[in-house]
Formats: C-alpha cells, sequence, structure tokens
C-alpha cells in the first residue's frame, strides 16, 4: 500500500499537547486538521502542528513562543484565503500581545511588530502554488 507525505523540512518545533490561545480574531469559524478558530476568537492548536517559530533575524526565546504559534496559525489562515488579508494586522497584534504576556522586552516588542509590518506581508499573501505532496513507492 502506497503512503501519501510532505516535507516538513522547514519547521523547527512541534506541538506535543493541544494548546488554547485567546484571539481578538472573531467571527469566524475555521477548522483544520491541525487547528480550530472559533467564532469567539479561541484558538485550538492540535498536537503535532508544526512551526518555524519566530521569523526573521531573532532569537527563540520563551517570551515569544506562544506567541509565535498564534501567528504562524493566523497567517496561515490569509494564505489558504481562510481569513480576509485585511486581518494580516491584527494577526500581527496578536505576535505582540502574546509576547507582551510573555514578559518580552518593550523594546524587543517594538521591532518585532514594526519588522512584521514592514516586511513579512509575503508570508501573508494567498497562495496559489499547490503543496507538493509525494507518494512512495
Amino acid at each position: 500500500m502506497q503512503i501519501t507525505y510532505r516535507d516538513l523540512s522547514n519547521w523547527k518545533y512541534q506541538l506535543l499537547g493541544n494548546w488554547y490561545a485567546d484571539t481578538e480574531v472573531k467571527g469566524f469559524r475555521i477548522d483544520n486538521i491541525m487547528f480550530t478558530l472559533f467564532e469567539s476568537g479561541r484558538l485550538k492548536v492540535r498536537r503535532g502542528y508544526a512551526w518555524d517559530g519566530p521569523s526573521g533575524p531573532t532569537i527563540d526565546t520563551k517570551t515569544f513562543m506562544r506567541a509565535s504559534v498564534v501567528h504562524d496559525v493566523l497567517y496561515q489562515c490569509l494564505r489558504e484565503g481562510l481569513l480576509p488579508p485585511s486581518y494580516r494586522k491584527l494577526a500581527d497584534q496578536e505576535l505582540i500581545r502574546y509576547a507582551k504576556l510573555d514578559g518580552m522586552n518593550p523594546v524587543r516588542r517594538f521591532y518585532a511588530y514594526w519588522s512584521l509590518r514592514a516586511f513579512a506581508g509575503g508570508a501573508a499573501k494567498l497562495k496559489t502554488k499547490p503543496m507538493r505532496v509525494h507518494t512512495a513507492p
């Protein structure tokens, strides 16, 4: 019997248990195999979700990890057309909100937000290229 898989070489981290976050992204119900965004803004990220951690010229610290999960899920929703492009700014604000909750230095938060707004637009653009799926044998 054949297997179907995809390359995850771009990811650095994987959740080892389900995790919930409250976001300000409300009014949408998005069901994905790895996460659910409820209309209330509650986000459930499932065990096994893989993400690349904080992006850009930065250091992966504990004050950035939860923020990076929320942000990566929301940007994935933007790329897949599940959230309108106008929600990119709110996704960036969610990253900063979680970084603040987790004790990130205000100067670093400012730099992170400025960098997102200036350089991360391409990461949120609607994905038009299909995912590469492999089969074996």
